[in-house]
């Protein structure tokens, strides 16, 4: 795939608001997930080389700066690419922007890393998954 960034779209509905109308924080979290999971599904030979079972990306770190309230009905977009990619580990970076205004909601990083399913333990992002994550970083 040529794009390094992902889009999605979301609405907010009246479920994912808090006593005070404004998107509860946590769903932040769901919002976030589902940017990941449309990355994944964007760039299918990445996502391949992980359904095998061997190996998988595990969630390590997850910061999250919450700059402005959403309510319901604002339309939101979710901007996810990989950011960062270490040897050990690589850091996704997520904007949620409300689409109404070009105003940025939330930002978020979270570092991951590459995990052996059948030792747990974290190992090198190496060989083949490297070559494909290498070219996706934003420069």
């Amino acid at each position: 795939m040529d794009s390094k960034q992902s889009t999605i779209t979301l609405r907010v509905r009246g479920y994912h608001l808090d006593g005070y109308g404004h998107v509860n924080n946590a769903r932040y979290l769901e919002f976030l997930e589902e940017g990941r999971w449309a990355y994944f599904d964007e760039h299918p030979q990445l996502a391949n080389l992980l359904q095998g079972g061997e190996v998988a990306f595990v969630a390590v770190n997850l910061n999250i700066d919450y700059r402005r309230a959403a309510v319901a009905g604002d339309d939101l977009e979710v901007v996810t690419g990989v950011a960062d990619l270490g040897s050990r580990s690589a850091r996704m970076h997520q904007d949620i922007r409300r689409l109404s205004d070009d105003k940025l909601i939330s930002s978020a990083d979270l570092t991951f890393v590459l995990l052996d399913i059948h030792s747990n333990q974290a190992v090198s992002i190496e060989g083949p998954l490297r070559d494909l994550m290498a070219p996706l970083v934003a420069e």
